[in-house]
């Protein structure tokens, strides 16, 4: 019977999976302690033994069921479930935003995936195919130890408060914890904003309760964070601001230096994850699986 070693990261988040072996099937067992490990931890990181999609679809099938990416242009051939995501030198068309001065692609801040929905999905799988010379690091922070570090009246304040949440893919349009960024180039920003669908503004609590542990988390997510409900805006806006700074600290974080063929797997309900980006003449390649949620977190506004 396969037999895995769960080891806690640095840093006191997520947990390290070693020992795993997917030439073989996940036996029930072994599956059971993965996902109790997942609940517990947030973040589950995988080294070194992602060198195939199926050996992908596999492993993330033993945590609930995928999605099918409505997207088809970024599918894998032959695996509906996968979908690559890349920032490679070859595409001219990528946006370059200067951070700081720096020319970047592909860094996207802080985020949980589809909050600007009511149905945000469950969890990703991430593997790593092909490394940029600098940069690439994937970030996750546990919003649940970041609920847990709050002071207990904060908590009381924002027990019953709402906030909205809108579709955003520009980082100069962030209201909340936006980064000194620029644009490099405006040219194709029309094409880009017209490649993306529309989403109704939706609404969250502040407090997320986990479906499945019923941990409470903070819902923030930076990138889409737009307002809070019912309060005056000069008093919501301080909210949220001490908010994010307090959910993104580094203490609640950890930073995954990739190598290849790893994987990492995080709870979107507990977590939130951001993408450094890297060099514009340097190359980085990740298949992605997801995991389906049926639960409503939120409300159209």
């Amino acid at each position: 019977m396969q037999h895995c070693d769960i080891v806690p990261l640095a840093g006191g988040i997520g947990a390290e999976v070693r020992g795993l072996d997917l030439s073989h099937e996940i036996s029930p067992s072994l599956r059971d302690a993965m996902v109790e490990a997942w609940l517990d931890r947030g973040i589950l990181l995988f080294r070194g033994i992602g060198d195939s999609p199926e050996k992908q679809l596999m492993l993330s099938r033993a945590f609930g069921e995928l999605e099918v990416h409505p997207i088809e242009n970024i599918r894998v051939d032959g695996y509906p479930e996968l979908i690559w995501l890349s920032n490679r030198k070859s595409d001219e068309t990528a946006p370059v935003y200067h951070y700081d001065g720096v020319a970047t692609v592909g860094r996207i801040p802080w985020h949980s995936d589809l909050v600007y929905t009511t149905t945000p999905n469950r969890g990703a799988l991430l593997r790593m195919l092909e490394m940029p010379y600098s940069g690439g690091q994937t970030g996750w922070i546990d919003t649940a130890a970041a609920y847990d570090a709050l002071p207990e009246d904060t908590k009381q304040r924002i027990e019953q408060l709402e906030a909205r949440f809108r579709f955003i893919a520009d980082p100069r349009e962030m209201r909340f914890g936006r980064p000194n960024v620029e644009r490099h180039d405006e040219t194709n920003l029309e094409r880009e904003k017209a490649f993306y669908p529309s989403f109704p503004d939706t609404i969250h609590p502040l407090v997320w309760r986990h479906p499945v542990s019923g941990r409470k988390a903070l819902c923030v997510s930076p990138l889409h964070l737009r307002e809070a409900i019912g309060l005056p805006a000069d008093e919501g806006d301080a909210l949220l601001h001490d908010l994010v700074a307090h959910a993104t600290d580094a203490r609640f974080s950890y930073v995954h230096h990739w190598e290849p063929n790893d994987m990492v797997l995080w709870d979107n309900l507990r977590t939130m994850h951001r993408a450094f980006g890297n060099p514009p003449d340097a190359s980085r390649l990740v298949h992605r699986t997801t995991l389906k949620s049926t639960v409503v977190m939120g409300r159209l506004a």
